[in-house]
């Protein structure tokens, strides 16, 4: 199986509003990479991290081993944590009893983790990580070409 590391970012502002996302992403088997990035208006934070992972994901023409970075605690901690399962279980209710937000996209992520093989890693935003600091360049060039 392909091995690929994945980083992805998204962002809204004001939040709700524009939103971009973006995701870098690096086979180290071909040294090759690939910068991806979009838009859409009057969106959130989290849809975009979600539509991020998506994205990617969906750029993969096989079956891989991902290793998919994010430093979203809301993408990676429904992975790592096991939000998403107890979210299903409960027929998608929070813990507090609450609608479960961007069902849609988390629907769209839960059937591409059947085709891959994905490690879930969070880095910390806007810090010394410099993938994950360019993905948040792409969210920003993403928004500024929309306008």
């Amino acid at each position: 199986m392909p091995h690929v590391i994945i980083y992805t970012d998204g962002g809204a502002a004001p939040n709700p509003g524009l939103g971009g996302w973006a995701a870098v992403l690096y086979s180290p088997e071909h040294d090759k990479k690939l910068e991806i990035y979009g838009a859409e208006p009057n969106t959130t934070n989290n849809r975009m991290e979600l539509l991020a992972a998506i994205k990617a994901l969906k750029a993969l023409k096989f079956s891989c081993e991902v290793d998919l970075h994010t430093d979203s605690s809301y993408l990676h901690n429904a992975f790592n944590k096991g939000w998403l399962k107890n979210w299903q279980k409960n027929n998608w209710r929070t813990s507090t009893g609450g609608q479960v937000l961007n069902q849609d996209l988390w629907q769209e992520l839960i059937k591409l983790t059947r085709t891959h093989k994905i490690k879930w890693h969070w880095v910390k935003g806007h810090a010394d990580d410099e993938i994950n600091n360019r993905c948040d360049e792409l969210v920003q060039i993403a928004r500024e070409e929309f306008i």
